[in-house]
């Protein structure tokens, strides 16, 4: 008992305002009135019950892609949902037709959701979009496929127009009201102006880094189709899907292997549950159903704390849907088990394998994306409030971008710290870290706000010479890390607090404000001093490069 409170308070922890577990309630509410639209046209049209198998599944993955749409994103995804769906029917026609053929347009459809990412935010989420009746094929069980038939094909569409309008209707409406916080959009990034941070040559000639994580995508379905079929003609569905969801959203090989690995363990650890609890129901049994609903929303909740339990939730959920259908669970549990460990490592071998993406230059990149706007922010005019906002919201987004590297990298911090603890081995808990960048960097927003808001409220305070001088002080070091991911030469970074001529005792001068504004420069400036530390010194500089900035 004392263990589930612990559970339960760490995951009120990583959830605070519960706004997570606000949206699950939205999502959820959607998909029970996807479900209940589908059993009423399965009803009426005398359909089989895969349709409504396929609409619970886009109500689910739908609702999380259209997080961050606005009402132009919701208008195409209610043209492009339908459309994909419909494609995917008739690849599912195709796959007890010409298998073959079925297998490539399938492969081939993966690749492109993930290549039209490089096309802009938008383009990004057509292209989730696009996928997601794909998977939908996948989660399938075998006797509950599509009806070889054309006609299939636009119920299908159908069914998938409905799922959308509700997951539509149902966020706008939480949004209205307040239940969930109004989307967030990405701000445009603004074209590089500097070069201290620009790719060497061999990088700029390799392909973009969509198209390699598409390729990556495309040897991950096709070789899990491949190989699946080959071991478990009647359950290579598994494998695939496995080797999609370990493969979809790499940020590098770390962040491969860590995701293959926790949603392996995931997986394994849900079909081992379900497989008991499954036994305990019937074919058909209305019960069944409330249980996958809950366990559905428990994934939706939980997926932000790991991604073990939305692998484990959804595969539980899997091997429920299967027992609903007459499936023994216990006969399947091997092959189960076995089929989930050859798709992670599939979807693990094309990633490390195809074009890679090393894990050290996604984070240098991406750090130099949030310096870049940094930089911008710093070099704004205080009486220049939209500028002031819109640097914020940038170096935001590009904190955000590079948190969703944080997760292997924190991990193998913390493995690294309790081997040092080993006998023997020397402790290495001084020794900067990659994730230190992380971390850094998310310690910049506060005091970034704190900026704003009072160059906002008084912009004198801005052009105030001591908060002039500090700001200048801390640019000229952002370009200094900047200088030393890119590599390029040039004066190294400085640290601003051992510069500051002190007096014992003394208490510093100036208005709150004042103090506030140049405290705040401070802690960004600590925060740089990590980066530099993990990142090191640029190449030197040419004689007379050099000009250090003044500080009193």
């Amino acid at each position: 008992m004392s263990s589930y409170f612990s559970w339960l308070r760490r995951a009120v922890r990583f959830d605070p305002g519960l706004r997570l577990l606000r949206g699950t309630a939205v999502t959820t509410a959607a998909m029970l009135a996807a479900y209940g639209s589908a059993l009423l046209i399965e009803h009426f049209a005398d359909l089989r019950v895969d349709v409504v198998v396929q609409a619970v599944v886009l109500a689910a993955t739908a609702a999380r892609v259209q997080l961050a749409a606005d009402r132009y994103d919701r208008l195409l995804g209610l043209a492009v949902l339908p459309a994909a769906a419909a494609g995917a029917a008739e690849i599912g026609r195709l796959m007890t037709l010409h298998p073959n053929a079925a297998d490539a347009l399938f492969t081939l459809g993966t690749a492109l959701a993930v290549w039209l990412r490089r096309f802009g935010p938008r383009a990004a989420r057509a292209g989730g979009l696009l996928v997601l009746p794909l998977v939908a094929l996948l989660v399938m069980p075998p006797d509950a496929g599509p009806a070889a038939d054309h006609e299939h094909t636009l119920w299908v569409a159908l069914i998938a127009v409905v799922s959308g309008a509700w997951v539509a209707l149902f966020q706008a409406a939480a949004v209205r009201t307040g239940l969930v916080p109004a989307p967030v959009r990405a701000p445009v990034p603004k074209s590089e102006p500097v070069s201290e941070s620009a790719p060497e040559p061999e990088a700029r000639r390799r392909p973009n880094v969509h198209t390699r994580m598409a390729l990556q995508m495309a040897g991950a379905v096709g070789g899990a189709f491949v190989a699946g079929r080959a071991v478990w003609p009647d359950h290579w569905a598994w494998v695939v899907l496995t080797a999609f969801i370990v493969c979809s959203g790499a940020r590098g090989r770390g962040d491969v292997l860590f995701k293959g690995f926790q949603r392996a363990v995931g997986a394994a650890a849900g079909t081992v549950v379900a497989t008991a609890v499954a036994g305990t129901f019937g074919p058909h049994e209305d019960a069944a159903v409330v249980l996958i609903f809950a366990v559905l929303a428990l994934a939706t909740w939980l997926r932000e704390l790991s991604y073990a339990y939305w692998a484990g939730c959804v595969t539980a959920v899997l091997s429920l849907l299967y027992g609903w259908f007459g499936q023994s669970s216990d006969d399947l549990l091997r092959t189960r088990l076995a089929a989930i460990g050859l798709g992670a490592a599939v979807g693990i071998a094309a990633s490390w394998l195809i074009l890679p993406l090393r894990t050290r230059d996604v984070l240098r990149r991406r750090t130099a994306d949030a310096l870049a706007a940094l930089t911008e922010l710093l070099g704004s005019s205080g009486g220049d409030r939209p500028a002031l906002l819109r640097g914020r919201a940038r170096f935001a987004y590009g904190a955000g971008q590079l948190e969703l590297l944080a997760r292997p990298l924190r991990a193998e911090r913390r493995a690294l710290g309790l081997a040092g603890r080993l006998p023997g081995r020397a402790a290495s808990s001084t020794h900067p870290h990659r994730a230190d960048v992380v971390d850094a960097v998310a310690a910049c927003e506060a005091p970034l706000g704190v900026l704003v808001d009072g160059a906002v409220a008084d912009p004198a305070l801005w052009s105030d010479p001591r908060v002039a001088r500090l700001n200048r002080a801390v640019a000229a070091n952002s370009a200094a890390v900047r200088r030393a991911i890119g590599r390029r030469p040039g004066p190294a970074y400085q640290g601003i607090r051992a510069r500051i001529p002190r007096q014992a005792g003394a208490t510093p001068a100036g208005s709150p404000e004042q103090l506030r504004m140049l405290a705040a420069l401070l802690a960004v400036d600590d925060a740089l001093g990590t980066m530099a530390a993990v990142f090191g010194d640029p190449p030197p500089a040419e004689a007379g490069e050099v000009e250090e900035a003044g500080i009193s």
